[in-house]
């Protein structure tokens, strides 16, 4: 395994790794200066050099973010290496997977997008809840907690010096939910979005306060509120990164015969549990280039098994 680009997610990627008896690190690659990334102990290369270490890799694990970096980087490096990313903006998805989709069947290789926990395991459960339950409505709630993506979209923004976004759940309709009566609720009565943000010095606040609100994906659809912040009161207060969530299917398998499904995660570290994901999914890729089973995938295309490092005797014994 290689990891390219190591902020909070790569440095996971590293820790989960180092967890993982069968899979091994070759090294850290990135677009600063190697001397100036200090890793947990992995030796850091030149992005420029990844070419160079081409025959040691059998997967790249791609540590970007998904504003700028995935959309550009997943489908040029697709086109050398099998690789797994966790771009996580929804609504382009389809078009991701098509562009990784062509530069990866062109190559032979095979490319998983869009792994980690939503997308990810939380897009297996809304799949399950509709699949086992036809009859019904499915609900995601995220948070209490931070969400990396939409922390990387702020710092996008000319003139944000630091950034962090919490997602929080109303706890009125996930009760609403819960009760089985499957209300119709918009995304702004879901969540709402609190951003702390530490600017450049002369940036234009209200100009970044509107690029904020109305950003399209990221905040425009829900009630946000931008809080502007000192650097000491950032480095004092934000520096957790917890997160979590539900996805909950209520329905009926005949009519008044009301049945629940829920999956919840409680995450004392997003990044690191996003990481743990992703080296989960890298080690099926693994597998299936092996096997010659080319092209991008997600989720559902990946048998739960194939992450495993136990064989399936071992599975059908231990676990089924």
């Amino acid at each position: 395994m290689a990891i390219v680009g190591y902020g909070n997610l790569g440095k996971g990627v590293e820790t989960a790794l180092g967890l993982a008896p069968d899979l091994e690190l070759v090294g850290v690659f990135s677009r600063r200066d190697p001397l100036s990334v200090a890793t947990l102990g992995a030796p850091v290369f030149a992005l420029s050099e990844l070419d160079e270490s081409r025959d040691d890799i059998d997967v790249l694990i791609l540590c970007g973010g998904s504003k700028s970096d995935l959309p550009v980087q997943t489908p040029e490096l697709a086109s050398r290496f099998t690789l797994v990313d966790s771009f996580d903006t929804h609504a382009k998805i389809p078009e991701h997977f098509a562009a990784v989709d062509q530069a990866a069947r062109a190559a032979g290789t095979t490319a998983v997008i869009s792994s980690g926990w939503d997308p990810g395991l939380f897009s297996l459960q809304r799949m399950f809840g509709e699949a086992i339950l036809p009859e019904g409505r499915t609900y995601t709630f995220w948070g209490q907690g931070l969400s990396q993506g939409h922390s990387d979209a702020l710092r996008r923004i000319d003139g944000v010096r630091l950034a962090v976004q919490y997602t929080i759940p109303s706890e009125e309709a996930i009760e609403q939910v819960r009760s089985g009566s499957r209300p119709e609720l918009t995304a702004r009565q879901q969540h709402v979005r609190d951003c702390y943000v530490v600017l450049e010095e002369g940036a234009d606040e209200a100009a970044i306060r509107e690029a904020i609100v109305t950003m399209p994906d990221y905040f425009e659809p829900y009630d946000t509120t931008v809080h502007v912040i000192t650097e000491e009161v950032f480095e004092r207060d934000h520096q957790g990164m917890p997160h979590g969530g539900f996805v909950i299917r209520s329905g009926e398998s005949s009519p008044g015969m009301q049945q629940t499904m829920e999956f919840q995660l409680t995450l004392g570290s997003n990044p690191e549990f996003t990481s743990s994901v992703l080296v989960a999914y890298a080690r099926a890729a693994a597998k299936l280039a092996r096997s010659g089973d080319h092209g991008a995938k997600t989720v559902y295309d990946i048998a739960p098994g194939l992450l495993s490092p136990k064989s399936p005797a071992q599975l059908r014994a231990e676990l089924l």
